[in-house]
């Protein structure tokens, strides 16, 4: 079958992929209801790559680690637009007009995350969630959609060096995660899909240090993503600069995501529906993340909001995305 559909024209290729319409008249995907997320994420099959999607928390917040014993719960929400697509380096307007508004690939989702505390240095910590895509400019304006859950992610933490205890003033807080990525129940082969449907072990490298004057400080978070399914690997390095003030902290980096080997997008702007998308597609781009969070002194609850926003790239979106998270420890000795 993976053979055949490669074979098809690209006219007909877009044809399978956007099978799926929209059974609602909404313009805009809204996010699905969580099933039971335990069961669903075990399911591995020999699928496709979509755009990059794992749930994963920005501003290296996973170099801390919860006390041990104590649990963290959050729920993160997160929603995109994009309304340019990068194709061989080339940036494409892919916005459908429609009743006076503008439409273009659209992202809801949603996913919980549980970090557990083993010991001072040891933590695990599970992300799952359910996502949902939809867009008109590639099917002249017919809506188009997919939903499923998000490739899920379990990982296990290590906290090498952490600098409110350490003898030395220039050591920071160095954490090492390993994860393990499972992938979701969303239809593979639709154009833009998030996520690369594709089990994967993950190594990653969190870092953060305070400098400078009091608050001021940098963060570094650093992966590497096997992708086994789809035998396309990843890395995705991020840099940058936190300042906290009291409860508050504000956040601000650089995000690099690489793809290393693959196929080419294939677009005809004149033709809307000649979108060719590769099941290989080798996604880069280049984004910058911001965003503030709050955490109050007494339960150590924690609101947080982030945005990212793609500015350069190839064979991928130009997403701006936004989300808001919520976080309640609870255990601990």
């Amino acid at each position: 079958m993976r053979e055949l559909i490669r074979s098809r024209k690209p006219e007909r290729l877009i044809l399978k992929t956007n099978r799926f319409c929209c059974r609602s008249q909404k313009p805009r995907a809204s996010l699905a209801s969580f099933p039971a997320i335990g069961l669903a994420v075990a399911l591995l099959s020999n699928t496709a790559l979509g755009t990059e999607d794992v749930p994963h928390r920005p501003f290296a917040q996973w170099a801390e680690l919860p006390k041990p014993g104590q649990f963290i719960a959050g729920i993160v929400y997160e929603e995109s637009e994009a309304y340019h697509i990068y194709v061989k380096g080339v940036s494409y307007n892919v916005t459908y007009h429609f009743g006076g508004e503008s439409y273009g690939i659209d992202v809801n989702q949603g996913y919980v995350t549980l970090q557990y505390g083993i010991s001072e240095r040891w933590a695990a910590d599970l992300n799952v969630g359910a996502t949902t895509a939809a867009w008109r400019y590639f099917d002249n304006g017919t809506i188009q959609s997919v939903t499923g859950l998000m490739d899920s992610s379990v990982g296990i933490r290590y906290q090498v060096f952490n600098e409110r205890t350490a003898s030395s003033s220039w050591v920071p807080t160095l954490t090492f995660r390993l994860s393990g990525i499972l992938p979701g129940t969303y239809d593979e082969d639709f154009a833009f899909t998030p996520g690369s449907h594709s089990t994967g072990i993950e190594p990653e490298v969190l870092m953060r240090k305070h400098f400078g004057w009091p608050g001021l400080g940098a963060y570094l978070d650093a992966l590497y993503r096997w992708n086994f399914t789809t035998e396309n690997s990843q890395y995705v390095t991020v840099i940058g600069l936190f300042q906290q003030i009291k409860g508050w902290e504000l956040d601000v980096g650089y995000r690099h995501l690489q793809t290393l080997s693959g196929s080419d997008i294939t677009f005809n702007p004149s033709d809307p529906t000649s979108l060719f998308y590769p099941r290989d597609v080798r996604e880069i781009n280049d984004s910058i993340e911001a965003g503030f969070s709050y955490t109050t002194a007494k339960r150590q609850l924690r609101y947080g909001f982030h945005c990212r926003t793609v500015f350069d790239g190839n064979n991928s979106d130009r997403k701006f995305w936004v989300g808001g998270s919520f976080d309640i420890p609870f255990g601990g000795k």
